[in-house]
């Protein structure tokens, strides 16, 4: 007897759970040669606004978690994506990778989680500074995280993107809410399965599905987002970005590679782009 298809709808990720969108709507996933794949959450303003309350819930605790214990963390994603590794290959194939390249795709990013876990508890050394200071005084700078970060996540290569604009601001003591490819984002919501099961705190890293030109201007002016970062070469999407962020003062990272493979994009300065300086002064005697 024939049988009709279940069609899978993936779900977004907000809070350590997986909701669909408040607004009902979503948008059919085809592969290259027109094939459906599934069926994608088409993420609404709500949905981004309730991920802030939860991410700004999150994001104190994990800031207070130990540069050891966030290291771990990041660590123990990896291993989970190891063991899921076929998985991830299989579902960037069907969004038209041929197998090499999504074995690379899926390698370089279990690279790169192993690469910022390393650094979760020596990039302060590399930052900060004891400053030499005129009066009777020790001045020291560190850094601290800024807060709430939203990315919009690049198009191409939909896992080994979404792990490089992450890893560096959670590992950094940052919660942030991410706009997965719109195109690949199959093996974003799979990667939310792996922080799920990964003991990421419920809220330090949430995950939309959706259109960009839709969500860019609400990510850009959300008074409780601290930071924004953009993958993307649109120059129109850059411009309000820019206008809106600075309304309140909020920082902006723009990034336009289309290479994630490439070593230039992992690097110790991609955790310092998404934290603030603190200085201390502190007297040598009363």
């Amino acid at each position: 007897m024939s049988r009709i298809d279940v069609h899978k709808t993936y779900k977004l990720y907000i809070g350590g759970k997986f909701p669909r969108t408040e607004s009902g709507r979503y948008y059919p996933l085809n592969d290259k040669k027109g094939n459906f794949v599934a069926n994608m959450c088409l993420s609404s303003r709500k949905d981004f606004r309730n991920a802030v309350v939860i991410a700004r819930k999150a994001q104190r605790p994990w800031a207070r978690a130990t540069a050891l214990n966030r290291g771990q963390i990041l660590y123990r994603i990896a291993e989970m994506l190891e063991g899921r590794r076929a998985q991830f290959i299989a579902e960037i194939m069907k969004e038209g990778a041929t197998k090499k390249q999504a074995e690379i795709e899926v390698d370089a990013s279990i690279d790169r989680l192993v690469y910022y876990a390393g650094w979760s508890d020596k990039y302060q050394q590399v930052f900060s500074a004891v400053n030499p200071v005129a009066s009777s005084h020790f001045n020291f700078s560190n850094l601290e995280p800024m807060g709430v970060v939203t990315i919009m996540a690049p198009e191409e290569q939909g896992l080994l993107g979404l792990v490089s604009v992450v890893a560096p601001a959670i590992v950094g003591g940052n919660t942030v809410i991410v706009l997965a490819s719109e195109t690949n984002p199959l093996s974003a919501i799979s990667f939310a399965e792996v922080l799920n099961s990964s003991d990421v705190p419920g809220g330090v890293v949430n995950i939309l599905t959706g259109n960009v030109n839709e969500l860019h201007t609400h990510m850009a002016s959300h008074m409780d987002v601290n930071a924004v970062i953009y993958c993307g070469k649109d120059e129109n999407v850059i411009s309000e970005i820019n206008a809106l962020a600075s309304e309140n003062l909020k920082r902006t990272i723009l990034h336009k590679k289309s290479d994630w493979a490439s070593d230039v994009c992992e690097s110790p300065y991609f955790i310092e782009k998404t934290q603030e300086v603190k200085t201390t002064w502190h007297p040598t005697k009363v």
